[in-house]
């Protein structure tokens, strides 16, 4: 009996937040070990499926770093990164293609169908989704100086066309996105998934934009001393990267969350998407999980 009760809890607990999130858009990045491992894919998927079921719109955007690594070796051709950026050459670009459209993103679309809901799977190149530009990066030298160096076809987002997303929602299916875009000239880019991800989240003026990540969120541990922010606001996000909290790999990450939020999203969250069922802690709970960001 007291697991019923206990059951029952849960359920009135996410109410309000159901009933507050009803017919709203969510856009989900979807990568890191939430990816890998079987389990957490699993509920992964359950976690998007009972969304669309109590009539949010989760919007899947999906990176696919480990498959592309995996790929590149089969064929002896190695992975170059330059600041996290993986240099792209037309060999490298023609897999990374095959890997993220025709086989992760197919996969994410088939576990959807399995646990009952309803998914449609496309690139940025479908429908004209994603238009690209290539990517300019520069480093600086110790006396200064920038140089340019050329990343091959990695690029950046121009422009989300938003009706290809909201005519898919409007069907019923949930959309599934792999970050590769099309340029002007018709060049194919791959776009880093956490900027797809962000713009995507601002082209829909989603109401919440949540990010998988391999960390808990956001917190200082200077000192020996442990302090997560359950919250921050995007003011005291440049502070905390001065200061060297927010370092590494997570700065993009939160740069890419800054900006969203600054372009008409109104909630983005930073969770750790190595608890099961993170996404369902977040939404639908009082404490939630991660790290929100709040203009």
């Amino acid at each position: 009996m007291q697991k019923a009760k206990d059951k029952a809890a849960v359920l009135v607990e996410a109410l309000p937040y159901i009933k507050e999130f009803h017919g709203k858009t969510v856009v989900i990045k979807y990568g890191g070990n939430a990816m890998i491992n079987k389990e957490l894919k699993e509920a992964v998927m359950q976690d998007i499926v009972l969304m669309k079921f109590v009539g949010m719109n989760p919007v899947v955007i999906h990176g696919g770093g480990p498959e592309i690594n995996t790929m590149l070796k089969r064929v002896n051709k190695e992975s170059t990164f330059i600041n996290g950026l993986r240099v792209t050459d037309d060999e490298v670009m023609e897999i990374v293609e095959m890997v993220l459209v025709g086989k992760v993103n197919k996969e994410i679309v088939s576990a959807i169908h399995l646990h009952g809901g309803k998914a449609m799977g496309l690139s940025g190149k479908d429908g004209g989704l994603i238009t690209a530009r290539k990517k300019m990066h520069y480093e600086r030298d110790d006396a200064g100086n920038h140089s340019e160096i050329d990343l091959g076809f990695v690029g950046e987002v121009e422009n989300i066309k938003a009706s290809v997303i909201h005519d898919i929602i409007s069907q019923g299916y949930i959309p599934v996105i792999a970050p590769i875009g099309s340029g002007l000239d018709n060049e194919t880019y791959n776009i880093n998934a956490d900027y797809v991800a962000g713009k995507v989240a601002e082209a829909l003026s989603a109401d919440k934009f949540v990010l998988l990540t391999d960390t808990e969120g956001i917190y200082d541990d200077r000192g020996g001393e442990k302090r997560f922010y359950s919250s921050l606001n995007v003011n005291e996000v440049d502070q905390l990267i001065s200061e060297g909290v927010i370092a590494g790999g997570m700065i993009p990450k939160v740069e890419c969350c800054v900006e969203a939020i600054e372009n008409g999203v109104k909630r983005v969250h930073v969770i750790d998407g190595r608890v099961p069922h993170s996404i369902l802690l977040e939404i639908f709970t009082t404490s939630g999980i991660g790290t929100m960001i709040v203009k």
